[in-house]
């Protein structure tokens, strides 16, 4: 081999690689949608929304809006061609404009279009609207009283005798954890600008996680075939969740717009409308029953988890399934029982968000534990333990899908080890006794992640690969880029499959017209499909140019080996670019198609049975806190984090990820409160009002490690696994350590049961409820 002609530096996973936009995204010149230049002649429209929570509309004048300057016309229901809806569960329960009656404050009503932003933006607001109000319902207890109204099916998980299991278990505990919502607060709001073409055509740019429901919707708002809609996504400033099904609305309008007038449209709302009009994770109260014995190993659980959904389906039922899914976290149940009930309320629908509802699952399975070990006076961590999934036996979910790749048990004893808990708590609870005002906790969580989609026909993924006469490589697939990483690592892929340089590979935008029939960016499996889609095309490719590259050596194709930089064809060494210069000239075809469905997966969702996850991720974290039992003020004082991503494709963006994860739920369960008033309107929908953690807020010693060892047992793209939602549930130990400080007010005795956000508020009150109880 001529060795001085390979590449120097060649890509490879599993290698530390910086993201793809770093560069672009610190000198500012990654483009967004609203960086585009826009075409000429754009139009822009801009949403009215409702300022009631439940009401009839009784009338409507135009008149002022139409006349305002630069007005050109106003969308409402009825200029809509096709249907009046962008449900993704295509229950028609979620209106593009409202017909009739609004049923939450902040319903689009109508768009009013016009030349620049600015003026439809003020037009908006000259609309007179009358509204005759309803009775309405705005939270779960509120839904509850009122009759329970589903917005979708519920789902039960059941095994084992759940009755006997109670009655026969010497202590039994019963409570309720109510667990606050959260707002995506991407920082690239919502946003698309659509551009006519001809005939049916639009083109559609959407910052969406889902580009072909986009696709889709668009359609069927226009009322055309899916084929004459192109969505296109370059990249999104943040999802979490809330642009899978969110940014439909968006799209529609734009298509709509632009078709009506034959002008391109761009819409954009402010940060405010943004919130008050879109989807929030999940708001659950679980209602719950906890049998267990004298060593907090549980004998039976039964609950509800009740949630606001809002005012139509949404993903409400996948999201509340999926609680369920996630109800036992790391813990085995002898005997279970769990129900959903995604409750209709006169609040904006609620949607997906990182984690889609497993973390609302996990927070409640972590209170009961929690219950348990103040009752018995131990330490959580050790009611933990007792209760982990075994390896060999006790390992059958509530949805009886056996737990095949228990590593639970190592990673919280080295994380026990690494961050030398036991001697820390100790030092704790001497610390404690000897403080008045200032009180201090710690507490380590684990974490048992299912991934894969829960509707089994999401877990497929394709690729198109284009390789050029000059040995450049084109990659488009069906994945799209929030910032999470996802394109460095399918280009790692691809490098590491050709042996390249990641130089070689360009990353195009996502695309319906280049992949068609996309998954959503979701479920935290889009390296795990789209990676694979991608090898998949370079296979086929890499087959042909073997068979090209042995009859023009002349060698047989075993002879043919792939190395950095090309191919060993015998004893000669061809380089990339030069093998696929002879293809082109011996007419090889040097493009592919790849496509991936997850193997293993079932479920039946009537049965409450089946195996819809293809693997498990795991971690663990501490987490010490020091409250101030005078004001509940409190600071994170130390995160100790190790975390299990198989075999990382990319250790840079992985840890990233978890770090990124941890801090965003932390700061769901502690900063992060939604506020409605009596009306129903959102008080919280601004940076002044809604409190994200800032920079400030990580932990002065913040230590996070991917557990190196780790490989997973299925044949997933490098033996990785998923690193998107996971890492987000290990800042339960915050409230878990915050739960021990109230707690030291009343010697540990009482169990502090914080609802969440575990606000300074929240803290203060239950410190109050612990010198109360404590005293009797």
């Amino acid at each position: 081999m001529n060795k001085h002609e390979a590449p120097i530096a060649i890509a490879s996973l599993h290698t530390a690689t910086r993201h793809d936009s770093g560069p672009k995204h610190v000198s500012g010149t990654a483009e967004y949608i609203d960086d585009m230049i826009e075409p000429e002649g754009t139009v822009h429209a801009y949403l009215a929304l409702s300022t009631r929570a439940h009401a009839e509309i009784v009338s409507v004048d135009f008149a002022a809006a139409k006349a305002a300057p630069g007005v050109i016309g106003i969308l409402t229901a009825e200029d809509i061609p096709g249907e009046n809806d962008v449900s993704p569960s295509h229950k028609h329960d979620e209106p593009v404009f409202a017909e009739g009656k609004v049923q939450f404050w902040g319903q689009p009503l109508f768009a009013v279009v016009a030349e620049t932003r600015d003026q439809a933006r003020r037009a908006v607001h000259l609309v007179k609207v009358e509204y005759r109000d309803l009775p309405y319902a705005l939270d779960v207890r509120a839904a509850q009283a009122a009759g329970g109204t589903l917005v979708t099916e519920p789902l039960k998980l059941e095994r084992g005798d759940v009755a006997a299991g109670l009655a026969g278990a010497p202590h039994r505990v019963k409570g309720s954890i109510a667990i606050g919502g959260q707002d995506h607060f991407y920082l690239e709001g919502q946003i698309a600008m659509a551009v006519p073409g001809e005939d049916e055509d639009v083109t559609v740019f959407a910052s969406t996680q889902h580009p072909s429901e986009v696709q889709l919707m668009v359609a069927a708002v226009l009322g055309i075939r899916h084929h004459a809609v192109t969505v296109n996504v370059r990249r999104m400033g943040g999802g979490f969740g809330g642009k899978e099904t969110q940014g439909n609305l968006f799209a529609a309008v734009a298509a709509l717009a632009a078709k009506k007038w034959n002008r391109a449209c761009k819409i954009r709302p402010d940060r405010d409308d943004d919130m008050t009009a879109t989807g929030k994770r999940h708001d659950f109260v679980v209602d719950y029953e906890v049998g267990y014995d004298g060593d907090g190993k549980i004998q039976a659980v039964d609950a509800v988890y009740g949630a606001r959904a809002g005012f139509s389906s949404d993903l409400s039922g996948p999201v509340t399934d999926r609680a369920l899914f996630h109800a036992d976290n790391a813990y085995w149940y002898p005997a279970v029982r769990v129900r959903s009930e995604p409750l209709y309320t006169n609040t904006v629908s609620n949607t997906a968000f990182r984690g889609f509802g497993g973390p609302q699952g996990m927070m409640a399975a972590e209170r009961w534990l929690e219950d348990i070990a103040y009752a018995l006076g131990k330490d959580p961590l050790d009611v933990r333990k007792a209760n982990f999934y075994g390896t060999d036996t006790d390992n059958v979910t509530p949805y009886h899908q056996v737990v095949e790749d228990n590593i639970v048990h190592r990673v919280v004893d080295e994380l026990e080890a690494s961050s030398d808990y036991q001697a820390r708590r100790a030092a704790i609870v001497k610390y404690n006794a000897g403080s008045a005002v200032l009180k201090k906790g710690i507490a380590l969580t684990p974490v048992k992640f299912g991934i894969s989609f829960t509707a089994t026909w999401y877990n497929q993924a394709g690729a198109l690969v284009h390789v050029y006469k000059d040995g450049s490589i084109h990659l488009s697939h069906g994945g799209t880029e929030m910032g999470q990483g996802l394109h460095i690592k399918v280009a790692q892929v691809l490098a590491d499959a050709f042996g390249v340089g990641l130089d070689v590979v360009k990353i195009m935008a996502t695309s319906t017209g280049k992949v068609p029939n996309t998954s959503a960016t979701a479920a935290s499996s889009g390296s795990d499909l789209n990676g694979m889609a991608a090898w998949d095309a370079a296979r086929q490719i890499k087959e042909r140019l073997v068979r090209h590259a042995a009859k023009l050596h002349q060698v047989s194709e075993a002879e043919v080996e792939w190395v950095p930089g090309g191919i060993q064809a015998g004893p000669k060494f061809v380089p990339f670019a030069e093998l696929v210069a002879s293809a082109y000239l011996n007419r090889v075809q040097l493009s592919a198609a790849g496509f991936y469905e997850t193997p293993k997966i079932h479920w039946d969702r009537a049965t409450g049975r089946g195996h819809p996850f293809y693997y498990f991720a795991y971690g663990a974290s501490v987490s010490e806190v020091t409250i101030d039992t005078l004001t509940g003020e409190y600071v994170v004082d130390r995160v100790d984090i190790l975390h299990d991503v198989g075999r990382s494709l990319n250790p840079a963006v992985d840890i990233g990820q978890i770090e990124g994860g941890f801090v965003q739920g932390m700061g769901w369960l502690t900063s992060e409160e939604l506020v409605w008033d009596d009306k129903g309107q959102l008080r919280t929908k601004a940076p002044s009002t809604y409190k994200i953690p800032l920079a400030s807020d990580v932990p002065p010693v913040f230590n996070v490690k991917i557990a190196e060892w780790s490989v997973n047992k299925e044949p997933t793209i490098g033996r990785s696994k998923a690193v998107g939602e996971p890492p987000l549930m290990l800042a339960m130990s915050v409230v878990e350590a915050l739960s021990m400080a109230v707690a030291s007010v009343a010697d540990y005795r009482v169990a502090p049961r914080l609802d969440t956000p575990v606000t300074p508020e929240r803290v203060l009150m239950g410190v109050e409820r612990m010198k109360r109880e404590g005293r009797g």
